[in-house]
């Protein structure tokens, strides 16, 4: 059994997967400037950091909303309460060529149906092209987003092999390190993939050209169970340690003032 640093709040709560997910993604948005955010978990995300661990965090919706201040929760990229109070709507082309493509968001939230060793996503399908198992909703704007933002989040509801494979069953958004095999010309100016957080841990990716390491483990989760779940021999990081647990205040938080529907909360 691999031997992890500790830490855990005094006032932690028990919650559910869903608002775990939603609080390590908040804390990883502590000090970035410009997130490029979706639906779902990023949208709890998002909105528990700006009011935790980050106030200034400018939001941006692929909708072409830039510096959104809604007054009530997002139930899509294009909802009327992400207009109300922005500091812009441009058109998709002035938001993917000009605020995206120029460099100037520091952080996109993603979501995937696998992610590999490198950090390429897959949102196309599931099993053989010919005859897939599952079809899904594509790309969207990850394939911009990727290669452009400074860095990319990706947060999983699955952590196992079939979510984090050893080949993806297609690749819809490549890695710096796919870019590069594909074309030495063509290297992206992004990070890509710095950080994957599934409900068994969390992983990093601290060299553009490099490959996912197990950095945080959950509470109560062994470092065994998360190699065991991962379709490649997943490395460790240098410093491996435990998730910090959500606080009372940000659970009340999630439950009480930014999800009080339960849209997203489950």
């Amino acid at each position: 059994m691999t031997a992890i640093a500790t830490s855990e709040p005094d006032d932690s709560v028990a919650v559910s997967s869903t608002e775990f997910l939603a609080v390590v993604a908040a804390r990883e948005l502590a000090g970035k400037g410009r997130v490029f955010a979706g639906v779902g978990l990023p949208t709890l995300a998002v909105d528990l950091a700006k009011r935790t661990v980050n106030p200034f965090l400018e939001l941006v919706y692929e909708s072409g909303v830039i510096g959104a201040h809604p007054e009530g929760m997002a139930e899509g990229i294009a909802d009327s309460v992400l207009v109300s109070g922005a500091d812009a709507v441009v058109s998709m082309q002035a938001l993917f060529g000009y605020v995206l493509q120029g460099g100037n968001v520091d952080v996109g939230f993603l979501g995937a149906a696998q992610v590999d060793r490198h950090g390429s996503l897959n949102t196309s399908l599931i099993g053989d092209w010919r005859r897939p198992t599952v079809r899904l909703p594509g790309s969207g704007g990850a394939a911009d987003i990727m290669p452009n933002a400074g860095e990319c989040i990706v947060v999983l509801r699955r952590h196992d092999t079939g979510a984090l494979p050893a080949e993806l069953d297609f690749c819809t958004s490549p890695s710096p390190v796919r870019a590069r095999a594909a074309d030495p010309r063509s290297i992206p100016p992004g990070h890509g993939v710095a950080t994957v957080i599934t409900p068994l841990g969390v992983l990093r990716r601290p060299d553009k050209f490099g490959e996912l390491e197990l950095a945080q483990v959950h509470p109560g989760v062994s470092v065994e169970q998360v190699r065991e779940n991962t379709g490649w021999d997943l490395a460790l990081a240098r410093e491996l340690t435990e998730t910090p647990r959500p606080t009372r205040e940000d659970v009340r938080l999630l439950r009480e003032e930014i999800d009080t529907v339960r849209l997203y909360l489950r």
